[in-house]
């Protein structure tokens, strides 16, 4: 039977841990406004009634601000880029990665514009490419770079929230980007896909935005972030049984659309950009269990393009996955 937003929300509200409670705690979860399953969380009182939670969906630029944000412990819990991840973790901010919001396809990639005469990113020497620094985006576009033996010297890369490239790119100021939607869809009406984050990761170089937690919030509160990644499984089950009914006029599009302002017409299109992993397969030792060396790796290789100083020598204490074990 088809899985409708009626019956998501539903299903969602009938697991409720904390309904009853006198006063709801004030949390920030941070998110990127990604029009993703998840997203409906935001659309529904399921989750502040089973977690006591009063939430502010906060939407960040770039995964810096995620940083800044957590660093400050003014956000507990939030999205995160695998750069960003491995940029926090190596200046000791006191967070875990507990699971994968997504695993991050074309929903980023290298758009050139049609002017620019770039057809392959061996044509990017010499050419000015914006994107947010210290992204999953920037992430890929140096593997990118370094796997066509371009030096970073021999590019003007420069540092943009999406926002800005999009203005950027209208006033003739930049060849090409890299950057996520929605900012990608409108860029394209001008441009031309080069290659996506699913072929940097083919050549060694992957990208996902996780989910991070303060340490000791989580620690102090682990049966409402279980709760959480119950919910986060949840939305992300119901696209995954049926992508196809996932419509430009479906409730679950309207509704997605709705809350990140995307056009109904991309969402559809936006999605399949990324891998949504059920809490099942999240906890195997190709997902979680390797997440430490994962962002290990993107640590060697930040410090060794001069993005960070230092690396730590295991970064298992960033990761946590006993949360996704409890939620799966």
């Amino acid at each position: 039977m088809k899985t409708t937003l009626k019956t998501l929300m539903i299903g969602v509200a009938t697991s409720a841990l904390l309904a009853g409670a006198a006063s709801a705690e004030k949390i920030i979860i941070g998110h990127f406004g990604n029009p993703t399953p998840m997203q409906l969380l935001s659309t529904m009182d399921a989750l502040e009634q089973e977690t006591g939670w009063e939430i502010e969906w906060r939407k960040f630029a770039a995964g810096t601000d995620v940083i800044a944000a957590m660093a400050s412990g003014d956000v507990v819990l939030s999205e995160l880029g695998s750069s960003p991840l491995a940029i926090a973790a190596s200046q000791g901010v006191d967070l875990q990665l507990i699971a994968f919001s997504d695993v991050i396809g074309t929903a980023e990639s290298l758009i050139a514009h049609n002017d620019s005469g770039i057809t392959s990113v061996a044509d990017l020497k010499g050419k000015r490419i914006a994107v947010p620094v210290g992204s999953t985006a920037h992430f890929s576009l140096m593997g990118a770079l370094q796997h066509e033996g371009i030096a970073e010297t021999d590019v003007t890369i420069m540092n943009m929230p999406p926002d800005q490239i999009a203005a950027a790119w209208d006033q003739g100021v930049i060849d090409a980007a890299w950057v996520w939607q929605p900012v990608q869809s409108e860029i394209l009406k001008s441009g031309t896909l080069i290659i996506g984050a699913d072929q940097t990761a083919a050549w060694g170089f992957p990208t996902f935005d996780g989910w991070v937690v303060n340490r000791e919030y989580g620690e102090a509160n682990a049966d409402k972030i279980v709760a959480f990644l119950k919910a986060v499984d949840g939305v992300n089950a119901a696209y995954l049984a049926d992508p196809a009914a996932w419509t430009v006029d479906s409730a679950e599009v309207q509704a997605l659309a709705a809350a990140t302002g995307a056009d109904p017409a991309q969402v559809p299109v936006i999605m399949e950009g990324f891998t949504f992993l059920p809490m099942s397969v999240q906890v195997e030792a190709t997902w979680l269990g390797g997440a430490a060396a994962t962002v290990k790796g993107t640590a060697d290789f930040l410090k060794a393009a001069g993005r960070i100083d230092t690396v730590g020598d295991d970064y298992s204490g960033f990761v946590n996955s006993s949360y996704a074990e409890a939620a799966k």
